[in-house]
């Protein structure tokens, strides 16, 4: 199975990184305990345990966070890699998945994949925990994403 070229949008593109650094395990984890520290220090304030600095201090760390990981970072790996401004052709089939470019391709066996992960626009096929090629849903013709989640799934795991 063969896309279309396609090219990257890159509001779609912003929105796809900040749901891989949202969906990373370590990441879930800081925001959990940086939520719980927030919660812990608002109610200790109402109950006047502890003094308006430590409640605004944590409340500022939450923010931060929040404006690292939804602005920041996403931006920062957007303008950075060449990848999203160039125009690709994907290439699926059951023994390996490849794209190329006007200068060139590259093509991997489905082993060489450690995961996958699904957003609202597109696939995101990981090599390891910090590198992944990211496929956008709309490179495909009618259905034929579809027929790409069924080669993914059986392929790699989730």
């Amino acid at each position: 199975m063969t896309t279309e070229y396609f090219s990257y949008d890159k509001p779609k593109v912003i929105q796809a990184l900040r749901y891989h650094f949202i969906s990373r395990p370590e990441i879930k984890l800081m925001m959990v305990i940086i939520n719980v520290f927030a919660i812990i220090s608002a109610a200790l304030f109402f109950f006047k345990k502890i003094h308006a600095e430590a409640f605004l201090i944590s409340s500022l760390l939450w923010f931060i966070l929040m404006i690292i990981f939804w602005f920041i970072l996403p931006t920062m790996i957007y303008k950075r890699a060449h990848t999203f401004k160039d125009s690709f052709k994907a290439n699926f089939n059951d023994q390996y998945f490849s794209i190329e470019n006007k200068t060139g391709s590259r093509s991997w066996e489905w082993k060489e994949f450690s995961s996958y992960i699904e957003s609202p626009h597109f696939f995101h096929l990981y090599f390891n925990a910090r590198s992944f090629f990211i496929i956008p849903k709309d490179a495909f013709l009618d259905g034929e994403d579809h027929e790409a989640r069924k080669i993914i799934a059986k392929n790699i795991k989730k």
